[in-house]
């Protein structure tokens, strides 16, 4: 295991609750006594004083301190002081969710995920901030908002020295390092460094967009591309290039852009030499050389290498045109047909 997960897991004990364990626990390592309402036997841990109701109890509680995780993860190497933790994690990999919510159908791996779920229907928020009133499903969601006010970034990575408020964070940005992709799609084989971007991802495959503009009633697969979308509306356009002033409604098109002005091409392909701007077009580029197609089209069967290009073909079966001429009320499927039938039917126009 690198050193980088090594000490996460140190740091990511303190944060577990000790719900299971085996019997044991040395002199060493605990004091006994009775207490409580019942008369039970509490042993108490002779390193910060917790006290458990259980020598198994102890077991568990004495690897926050000793950073032991005896219960690894076949599948990524992944490791975790308790076996339930483990059960859980395995559910990532599997895609198992036995917990269905009654109200909307959503499914989870885990009860406590079910309960955080469940304060959506409801609005309980029980965790409130006293600095400045936000309020969260979670007590651990509280304390890494906590550290937005105190400035505390207690999991720093050892390999770059970039650090984090909270020790999820800290575990995706590892994998830059490690080039780790734990979560691999069954459809098509992308893996993916988190487990919401293979969520996204198979959404491409099942055609799932739960991201409806209100506008128009086009759907998407993400809420980031749906926020993108609404600027198509708003004419919004928050990002502006410093060397043309030309403006952008996403950050990424801005990136993308400064390279037409410096040239920068960083994507290469390993094929035939070509370079791209973005990645993106890489990869899209790359399927000319393989063949792939990995996005098919449910109706008729046609396969495309992009899911944009999918996108477009559906609505030749559904005959939506989502792009409305704003001059003449003349619709189009795709936003580029929209902007030649303005440049040609009414540029002079608005001249």
């Amino acid at each position: 295991m690198p050193a980088d997960l090594a000490m996460l897991g140190r740091k990511r004990g303190r944060e577990e609750d000790a719900d299971e364990g085996s019997s044991g626990g040395s002199a060493a390592s605990s004091k006994r006594g009775w207490g409580g309402a019942g008369g039970n036997l509490v042993v108490e841990c002779t390193i910060c004083g917790k006290a458990c109701s259980r020598s198994g109890n102890l077991t568990v509680h004495m690897r926050t301190h000793s950073g032991d995780r005896p219960y690894p993860c076949t599948t990524c190497g992944m490791a975790f002081s308790v076996s339930s933790n483990l059960t859980a994690h395995m559910r990532t990999h599997t895609g198992d969710r036995p917990y269905p919510c009654i109200t909307c159908g959503n499914t989870f791996s885990t009860s406590s995920s079910l309960t955080v779920h469940m304060r959506t229907h409801t609005g309980d928020r029980p965790y409130a901030c006293t600095t400045c009133g936000n309020a969260f499903t979670t007590s651990s969601s509280l304390t890494i908002h906590m550290r937005t006010h105190s400035g505390d970034r207690p999991y720093p990575c050892n390999t770059c020295g970039s650090a984090f408020s909270d020790s999820g964070s800290l575990a995706k940005h590892i994998r830059i390092h490690t080039g780790d992709r734990p979560y691999p799609c069954t459809t098509c084989g992308k893996a993916f460094r988190e487990s919401g971007h293979l969520t996204t991802h198979m959404r491409t495959h099942t055609g799932n967009r739960p991201y409806t503009c209100t506008t128009c009633g086009n759907a998407f697969s993400q809420s980031s591309s749906l926020t993108k979308h609404m600027r198509t509306h708003t004419g919004d356009r928050p990002y502006a290039c410093t060397t043309c002033g030309n403006a952008f409604s996403d950050a990424g098109n801005l990136t993308a852009h400064m390279r037409t002005h410096s040239g920068d091409r960083p994507y290469p392909c390993i094929t035939c030499g070509q370079a791209f701007s973005q990645s993106s077009n890489l990869t899209a580029h790359m399927r000319t050389h393989t063949g792939d197609r990995p996005y098919p089209c449910t109706t008729c069967g046609k396969a495309c290498r992009e899911s944009g290009h999918l996108t477009r073909h559906m609505r030749t079966h559904t005959g939506d045109r989502p792009y409305p001429c704003t001059t003449c009320g003349k619709a189009f499927s795709q936003n580029g047909h929209l902007k030649r039938h303005f440049d040609k039917m009414h540029v002079l126009d608005h001249e």
